[in-house]
């Protein structure tokens, strides 16, 4: 596809391969013309819906946020890890997974080693405390997630497991090659 001046692509716009040409008919999902119809909007409101019962469960009876909650999952089940590292497979910025981690440390479920030689080399790990936790947390979590999926039968959890795979590889590759300006956090402006 040429960019030319005149193509919306060459001004900074998005354009999504589906205005490339005519497509067959859709579900609206596919082709949307509402806020209703985005998958990204869906799926935040399944998130929402579905995060409730979580939530509660964490704050209210474990006195653990989300935040934490992911960490200290994390934790479990890769081991001693670099603060940075944890960001990254949480999905956090190094600020947010700073102070989640500093809440874990203070309620002693998270032991951060830093090494002598160099303070800015840490590690962080649960400690037996955080082990514990995570042992009886863990199933209380997995059974909301059963009920959730309980409508569905094994064949649509196995076809929605494989969806949310290539969509997760195509979203990464989607992010991997946009070349939208990054926006900034203060009023939408754009950032150099």
């Amino acid at each position: 596809m040429a960019h030319t001046p005149e193509h919306p692509a060459a001004a900074g716009q998005y354009v999504s391969r589906a205005e490339e040409g005519p497509l067959p008919a859709l579900p609206r999902m596919a082709q949307p013309r509402a806020l209703g119809d985005l998958l990204l909007y869906r799926l935040s409101r399944l998130s929402g819906a579905a995060s409730l019962p979580a939530v509660r469960l964490c704050e209210g009876r474990y006195g653990i946020t989300r935040r934490e909650w992911r960490m200290l999952a994390l934790l479990a089940e890769g081991g001693s890890m670099h603060p940075s590292d944890l960001a990254v497979q949480a999905q956090l910025d190094r600020a947010r997974t700073s102070r989640a981690l500093s809440a874990l440390v203070a309620k002693g479920w998270v032991r951060r080693t830093v090494q002598a030689s160099d303070q800015r080399y840490a590690h962080v790990e649960l400690t037996d405390s955080g082990q514990r936790l995570h042992v009886q947390l863990f199933p209380e979590i997995a059974g909301l997630n059963r009920d959730l999926l309980s409508v569905l039968s094994a064949e649509d959890i196995g076809a929605l497991d494989a969806t949310l795979q290539r969509l997760q590889a195509q979203a990464e590759q989607l992010a991997a090659t946009c070349a939208l300006p990054k926006a900034g956090r203060q009023r939408g402006r754009a950032r150099a």
